[in-house]
């Protein structure tokens, strides 16, 4: 008989999602003894845009120029609101952290302090976001100078089309022009993924072939769109070596899912929390959690889909940072949702006939998208008195109650405030 592996931390991180990363961040950052596990996130499917804070209220869709003055909205509107549970100038010095953390990486990003930014989306609308990745600002720079753009997608790409995004923008943007050409490395009736595509541009000898097949149709553009694809790993010498080819500035649209963007940032996060010595545990699922006398938890740690445990993680403390439906962290059932790994009490609607509203596209949004964790102001999940469940679990991201994030253009924001404030949380009980 096999025995099972033990190994023991201070910290475990449940979760690779956003929150789980910034959390084994800022875990880092402090010398914190840190596990991370989880299986694929929901990084994958993220744009590369890190919102703060756009939207308030959800049903008047009102859009806010400056984060910090519709957060100071939002908290007083909604005090249950996980950003309520931090000061302001916490979730400044957590947004700074982080975005410094990533520009040591090939991943940088450039925001302005104080006020969101106008980008560009897959089908040719616009947003506000908070951060932008370095490889997509010659857009947002572009689109406030109206500048003499050329936005280009390639034969057999789909849900991308150049000709919608310039149709989309030419009201608010007339000099802009698309075009379609056969992507240099591939036969022209083959279908083109973005991350064939973004491999492809790893090899100089076929950036060059790009330039050329681009070069004859630059005409006036000062700037030059293409779809998210300017390599995996070294995104910056890609795109820096295009535009000393093409004598324009470059930037990346985001495409549909599976992203480009988010793969970038998975591998770069991975890669540096190594070199921090966060030991990261992948493709694999916390199966089970029991809390010790000695306040430790013991994590039983196996395959994803499986039941049988391989690995033991003996553990101080636990930042919960699973995510909700799509991560997992939370389950919904016929008649409740409920947390499955430490039954936790999950905030919800009381019937399950309250979960959605009679219209798809209701403004104020779904009661069920604002269920999740109720926490204490030490992140810590409490029960129904408001006492907390366990005095070495705290929680943080999408998990948490009270907040729509898809809908309030928060998402990057909360999962990383919430980190900040969970990893300071848990520090004061190891």
């Amino acid at each position: 008989m096999t025995s099972i592996k033990k190994i023991s931390s201070d910290l475990t991180i449940i979760g690779t999602g956003m929150a789980g990363m910034a959390a084994a961040c800022f875990a880092a950052r402090h010398r914190i003894d840190t596990i991370q596990i989880g299986v694929n996130s929901g990084l994958i499917y993220s744009s590369g845009y890190l919102d703060l804070m756009g939207i308030h209220p959800m049903g008047t869709r009102l859009s806010w120029n400056n984060p910090w003055q519709a957060i100071d909205q939002l908290t007083t509107d909604n005090p249950d609101h996980p950003y309520a549970r931090l000061r302001k100038t916490e979730i400044k010095t957590a947004m700074h952290q982080f975005l410094d953390f990533m520009n040591t990486t090939e991943h940088p990003y450039v925001f302005s302090e104080n006020k969101n930014t106008e980008v560009l989306t897959p089908v040719g609308t616009v947003k506000q976001t908070y951060a932008v990745p370095r490889s997509m600002w010659a857009g947002a720079v572009a689109l406030k100078e109206r500048q003499p753009c050329l936005v280009v997608d390639f034969v057999g790409l789909k849900a991308f089309s150049a000709k919608q995004i310039a149709d989309m923008l030419m009201p608010r943007w007339p000099r802009i022009r698309p075009l379609r050409l056969n992507f240099p490395s591939a036969g022209a009736s083959v279908d083109l993924y973005p991350e064939q595509m973004a491999r492809s541009l790893e090899t100089e000898e076929n950036r060059i072939r790009l330039a050329n097949a681009i070069k004859p149709h630059i005409g006036e553009a000062k700037a030059l769109g293409l779809p998210a694809i300017l390599g995996l790993y070294t995104p910056s010498a890609v795109r820096q070596h295009l535009e000393a080819l093409l004598g324009v500035k470059i930037f990346e649209i985001p495409t549909i899912a599976p992203s480009v963007p988010g793969m970038r940032f998975k591998e770069t996060m991975e890669k540096a929390l190594f070199a921090q010595n966060i030991h990261l545990i992948p493709q694999k699922r916390v199966l089970s959690a029991e809390i010790q006398q000695n306040d430790h938890f013991l994590l039983g740690v196996g395959e994803h889909g499986s039941t049988s445990v391989d690995q033991i993680i003996e553990t101080r403390g636990v930042i919960l940072a699973g995510g909700r439906f799509l991560g997992m962290g939370l389950r919904a059932g016929r008649k409740k949702i409920r947390e499955p790994l430490f039954g936790l009490p999950v905030f919800q609607p009381e019937d399950r006939a309250l979960w959605h509203e009679d219209d798809f596209f209701a403004a104020r949004g779904h009661r069920i998208n604002q269920a999740g964790l109720e926490i204490d102001d030490a992140f810590r999940p409490v029960d129904a008195d408001g006492k907390p469940v366990y005095k070495n679990l705290v929680a943080a991201g999408s998990i948490l109650a009270h907040q729509d994030w898809m809908r309030q253009k928060c998402g990057a924001g909360l999962a990383i405030a919430t980190a900040y404030g969970a990893v300071a949380a848990i520090r004061k009980t190891l």
